[in-house]
């Protein structure tokens, strides 16, 4: 246990991509999914899909309190290890879970008694839109407990460097999701055709099997900490600490929910096609963003480590070579939504009405993917620094104060291109907002770090 982990003294560009490759593929599969389950029921009909998209916004802040939750467990077990405070870490890593179990309680009521009041705020009750989207939100909420339990053991894995078996078990919840998906939304064979809600099945069987593996592997592979039924007991000072990290991405995602839901409201006002091209949207720039949180959620326990090391010189290489391949990545997304928008429409049976909306969508949205990039990368900084707040108030910027007003306004001009320019008109701004917190963060936190004493700086 006294062993130095490689978080502290591998090569930081050979660390960096051992943490985060893996993970970026395993959200790369995680994206896929997430496109085959609309692909498939966009085979249903354009309602079906336009259902599931203004299901997002409700669906996406449930996997928000799950990540969110795990980057508190994430960083601050990151960091126990870093000081070699192994009964801190397993303490943690139990509440982790206990916090877990506790959401998918809160998130199972909401399925059961909140999700017919969610789609009637949006559309007329009854209709085809509604009964699709209650199909499918409730299922995804009742038995949400898969969800919250492969996060939180993905997380435990994650922060102990252990990123290859995270990425098996977000693999098997995947590749079970994609199988089973025509299955049940089309009824292939001896499966009942459930349309909207079979891929719900779908998706809340590939989570709990996920969930599953993680369990045996943080048991077998796992040896940096140990579970004890013991550590279940609540301690309020540890979840205190989670949540002072967890919380901000928690309200972040919250937030984008937020703004999703009611930009989903502006979009009807112009036909409900625009609400389906927006989901599909979601669906396609997941391929893009997936791998950079894929990669944040390798350099938070990097950074995280090293901190508590105090080893400052790796936190600032890791930051740049970080963002380094984030803009890479975003710039060759906006490159491919330049260039093949109509083959990517077509993959949701995409008809006219569509493909004259999606096209310039595509287009005028990802022409912000590289300032996002850059953003969302040192918002990892902030999360592993417990300094999660500034990503929580750079959020709240962009979606709320800037974003959705943006699109209101130039939603008065009766033209529904003219929307879309509020996506990289926020994006400015948040890239400006990000830059200041960014450098008041260095200032004060990694720039005045000292090693301790009697610990000699390695050349």
């Amino acid at each position: 246990m006294n062993r130095e982990n490689k978080m502290g003294v591998m090569s930081v560009k050979k660390l960096v991509i051992t943490m985060s490759l893996p993970m970026m593929i395993s959200m790369l599969v995680q994206a896929l999914y997430n496109v085959v389950d609309s692909i498939f029921v966009s085979q249903v009909c354009e309602d079906a899909l336009t259902a599931v998209s203004l299901a997002f916004p409700a669906q996406n802040l449930m996997i928000g309190v799950a990540t969110g939750t795990g980057v508190g467990v994430n960083a601050l077990l990151s960091r126990s290890l870093g000081e070699k405070n192994f009964e801190k870490a397993n303490k943690i890593a139990a509440q982790g879970v206990l916090l877990a179990m506790l959401s998918s309680v809160l998130f199972a009521l909401f399925g059961l008694f909140g999700t017919k009041i969610f789609f009637a705020a949006q559309v007329e009750k009854g209709s085809a839109i509604y009964n699709y989207g209650v199909d499918y939100l409730s299922v995804v909420c009742i038995v949400s407990v898969g969800l919250f339990g492969q996060v939180i053991m993905e997380r435990l894995m994650q922060a102990t460097g252990k990123t290859t078996l995270s990425m098996s078990t977000q693999l098997i919840g995947a590749i079970a999701n994609i199988i089973l998906d025509p299955l049940f939304i089309l009824g292939i064979g001896p499966f009942p055709r459930l349309e909207a809600k079979g891929a719900a099945v779908a998706t809340v069987i590939g989570q709990i099997l996920a969930f599953i593996a993680g369990v045996i592997l943080n048991e077998r592979a796992n040896k940096e900490i140990n579970l004890r039924f013991s550590n279940l007991r609540p301690d309020l000072k540890i979840i205190g600490d989670i949540y002072k990290i967890g919380i901000p991405s928690v309200l972040m995602v919250g937030i984008g929910s937020l703004m999703t839901f009611f930009l989903n409201k502006i979009l009807l006002s112009f036909t409900t096609t625009a609400a389906a091209v927006f989901g599909v949207y979601f669906k396609l720039q997941s391929f893009i963003f997936m791998p950079i949180f894929g990669l944040n959620n390798g350099v938070i326990p990097i950074i995280a480590y090293n901190y508590g090391a105090r080893k400052k010189e790796r936190i600032t290489e890791c930051l740049r070579f970080s963002c380094l391949i984030a803009v890479s990545i975003m710039a060759l997304g906006t490159v491919l939504m330049w260039l093949m928008p109509e083959q990517m429409l077509r993959l949701f049976d995409a008809k006219d009405e569509m493909m004259e909306l999606g096209v310039p969508a595509l287009k005028i949205i990802s022409t912000s993917f590289v300032l996002a990039g850059v953003c969302i990368n040192l918002g990892s900084a902030f999360q592993a620094l417990g300094k999660s707040y500034f990503s929580m108030i750079i959020s709240f910027c962009r979606q709320i104060v800037v974003l959705l007003p943006s699109a209101y306004l130039l939603s008065k001009t009766g033209v529904l291109n003219n929307v879309w320019f509020a996506f990289p008109i926020a994006e400015v701004m948040s890239l400006t907002v990000t830059a200041v917190s960014f450098l008041y963060v260095y200032r004060k936190i990694i720039k005045p770090i000292s090693f301790p004493e009697n610990t000699e700086k390695k050349a």
